[in-house]
């Protein structure tokens, strides 16, 4: 998946009222401005109630649910390979959300304050805070696509991050 690949599906979204934001690799290349590495598939957080009207402007556009992890997330792709991994949120009236855990007493936390803005080849996207996309990559054995993605946010942002 390239950079017009992903704004080719946000600009289908926002056309269809669903509002997301870019999540893991490619939302830390919104963050930090350039795209630093490949990226196999793309990660929206959006709204659990507009939920239908995305998936009906991902099925006009040939995308099929490939993986249902609901309520945690669920995957669809398309003929072209290009995946998603979507992550329905359940919004607050102050503008937080929460996200559906495998451990139901734990649930995924975003404070309103994550839900910034970044950039993709020159256009602006929805995107998930840097403080928060280190919240993400707790509690589990890194990657080396992890360790890159921190490595980024710290040469940017001068932010600690675990790993």
């Amino acid at each position: 998946m390239n950079g017009a690949d992903v704004r080719e599906i946000l600009a289908l979204l926002r056309a269809a009222g669903a509002e997301v934001w870019v999540g893991g690799g490619w939302g830390i290349d919104a963050l930090v401005g350039e795209r630093t590495r490949d990226h196999r598939d793309l990660d929206l957080m959006h709204r659990a109630e507009q939920e239908p009207a995305l998936l009906a402007a991902l099925a006009g556009a040939g995308f099929a649910e490939t993986t249902d992890w609901r309520p945690v997330r669920f995957v669809v792709a398309d003929a072209r390979g290009r995946e998603i991994d979507l992550h329905p949120l359940e919004f607050a009236a102050d503008g937080s959300a929460l996200q559906c855990a495998p451990d139901p007493g734990r649930p995924f936390r975003y404070p309103a304050s994550c839900f910034v803005t970044g950039t993709i080849d020159g256009a602006t996207v929805p995107c998930l805070s840097a403080r928060q996309q280190v919240y993400f990559h707790q509690g589990y054995e890194p990657t080396d696509r992890d360790r890159h993605d921190m490595a980024q946010l710290r040469r940017v942002f001068g932010i600690d991050t675990h790993f």
